[in-house]
């Protein structure tokens, strides 16, 4: 993961979230870590409306995404991810 993790923790706050195919998903809503490492591990995304439904990520139970670390391909003035 080279030096995401650093540059996620301190720039992903309030962000939208959109897809690698230019579709607006959400905005972050938290972030879920590994215990002990302190790894970053999801994205969780208050999905917008038009992102509602099929969106090929987990639920996690309360209508947000779970959007693993992996997917975020670059943190601009989004946070850009791949969409499975």
């Amino acid at each position: 993961m080279g030096v995401m993790p650093e540059i996620l923790a301190e720039n992903l706050s309030g962000k939208a979230v959109m897809g690698t195919d230019g579709a607006e998903l959400g905005m972050l809503y938290n972030i879920t870590m590994e215990e002990g490492t302190g790894r970053l591990r999801n994205l969780v995304v208050e999905p917008s409306a038009t992102a509602e439904g099929e969106t090929g990520f987990a639920d996690d139970g309360d209508g947000h995404m779970l959007v693993p670390i992996a997917n975020v391909q670059a943190v601009k003035d989004h946070i850009i991810i791949r969409r499975e």
